[in-house]
Order: C-alpha cells, then structure tokens, then sequence
C-alpha cells in the first residue's frame, strides 16, 4: 500500500516531516503525470509525503497516523485497508480512494453520490470481480471441479468474498477449497496440502502482500503446477490468468480529486471504476499443458505469449 499526501509549497517548506523517496513504479508515476495534466509539479507547486506500507497491513495504521500529523492537505491512498486506515485517522482531512471496495457496504459513505463524510476518489466491487475471476478459469478449464481460494489469513474481507463467490461455484458445479496463508512463504506449503484435495485451479484474492510481490506468488503457484486467476499484474508476471480493474489508470485518475480539493473542494462524489482488464498468459498455458479457448481469447486485453 502506498498512502500519499499533498499540500502547498508554502506548507511544503515550514518544519515538519521527511521527505521520504517515492517507490518508483508505474502506478505512482502515473498518478503524478495526473498531477501534472492538471498543473500540480512535485516539488514546484505540490509537496508529496510518502508512507510504504510494503504489503505489511499491521502498518497501514501507523503510517496514515504519520501523515495525520503532518496536517497534509489531503491523503491518497490504496487499497481498501488503507481507506479504513486513513478514515480511522481522521474525520476531518479529505481522503481520496485511489481504488477500494464497497465503501458504502462498509459504512464509510452514505451513498456515491452523496458520500457525505470526508472520503472522496474511486471504488470497485470486489466481490464481482473475484466471481468473473472464478468463471474465467473454469472456462479455461471446463474439466475444474474443485477451485482454491488463496487468501491471506485473517484479512477482513475474505469472508465477504467466499460469499460472493460461493453463489457462482455452485451455478458452475465447482467446489470451493479457501486456502489461508500467514505470509508469502506460507504459500508453497498451503497449496501442496490443497493440492491432495485434488483441486483444479486457484482463484487469487487480492491483498496487498500479493500484488507487490507479483512474481513471487505466480513463481509459487505455477511450481505446483496450478492454473491460476489473479489480478492482471499477477497474470503479466507469469499467473495463467488476470482479471480485474485498470489500477494504473485509476491512479492517474485520482489525480482530479485530489486537484479539486487543493482547489478548495470539499470531498463530493465517489465514482465506480468503469475499465476492466483480462490478461491471459499464453506462455504459462503452454508450460502447463493448456489450451486456452478462442472464446476466451477474443477477450482479452492482453496475450502475453
């Protein structure tokens, strides 16, 4: 999770706080060139404070609190677990959600159009994504009669998840097996145990100790020789399958809530994410020994082959 915040060059130049050095990657660099479409330049007219949480959520607390006391302007943040950070930090400093589940489910906006409250930005429905991730891959396999859930224990939203998708698996005649894991090296063992169960393909929920370290989990899930649906970032470093938002695009989106706000704005609506990718890694399916169907093909955003 990166959390940011932003606030004027004067408050940009009074004491308080280290300017830590941004993790440079594609989806911060596309928030500031948002910034920058809109006339915000780092360190010309825009001071940015970063806090990496490093897929560590016990962090995610600390951090915003960090950034409270920094009295930024406004704190940008990502995933949902960030959201709740930010909101449990404080009530009065705009939040804007780069991308989060449902923040009206989770009591955290009255409505989207009339959020009320102090957080702004974009949110997605999780729950359907990781069900179309669950049909994706039984259209890829049609013979999945059993599909593992990879989550990480203990994460508030897996419960909500399992529901969601437990509807679809029956529709589809696929048993569902949660697999829990305490951290990324929990992986290999959990899914050698799940494997015994006689499971088909593994539908990858999305924490973000997984979509940092993207190569890592499609490393381990392909050892064990598992089809796997994950988040598209997970599909291009090697996951079989990836289905889910344009994360990206939504970080450079929210670079326009963020300007209003600067501008004087209140936090005022909150949009649902509109673009959605699917990934599909021929080069994984042919070590694996699949043959992906032409359907499926047709829609894909990306074949990596």
């Amino acid at each position: 999770m990166v959390a940011r915040g932003a606030r004027s060059t004067t408050e940009a130049n009074t004491p308080g706080g280290l300017l830590v050095p941004p993790p440079r990657n594609s989806d911060v660099d596309a928030f500031l060139q948002g910034l920058r479409d809109l006339g915000w330049v780092e360190g010309e007219n825009v001071h940015v404070e970063y806090r990496d949480a490093g897929g560590d959520d016990s962090r995610m607390p600390a951090l915003a609190a960090e950034l409270v006391a920094l009295d930024v302007d406004v704190l940008v943040t990502i995933p949902t677990l960030g959201v709740l950070a930010a909101h449990r930090a404080t009530t009065t400093i705009p939040i804007v959600a780069i991308a989060a589940g449902d923040l009206v489910g989770m009591g955290l906006a009255a409505s989207l159009a009339h959020p009320g409250g102090n957080i702004t930005g974009q949110t997605f429905f999780a729950p359907e994504i990781h069900v179309k991730r669950l049909e994706l891959l039984k259209t890829a396999i049609p013979s999945m009669t059993r599909a593992g859930v990879l989550m990480l224990g203990g994460a508030q939203p897996n419960a909500y998840m399992l529901r969601a998708m437990e509807e679809a698996a029956q529709a589809l005649k696929v048993a569902l097996r949660p697999i829990e894991v305490g951290s990324l090296g929990d992986i290999d063992g959990a899914l050698s145990v799940a494997g015994a169960d006689s499971i088909g393909g593994v539908v990858i929920l999305d924490h973000p100790q997984f979509l940092t370290n993207p190569s890592e989990v499609a490393a381990i899930v392909n050892k064990r020789a598992l089809p796997s649906v994950a988040a598209p970032v997970i599909a291009t470093h090697g996951a079989l399958l990836g289905y889910g938002v344009d994360i990206p695009e939504m970080f450079r989106h929210a670079a326009v809530f963020v300007d209003k706000i600067l501008k004087g704005a209140k936090p005022a609506d909150i949009e649902q994410a509109t673009k959605f990718e699917t990934v599909i890694n021929l080069k994984t399916a042919k070590a694996l020994g699949i043959d992906i169907p032409p359907m499926l093909l047709a829609q894909a955003d990306e074949v990596i082959e």
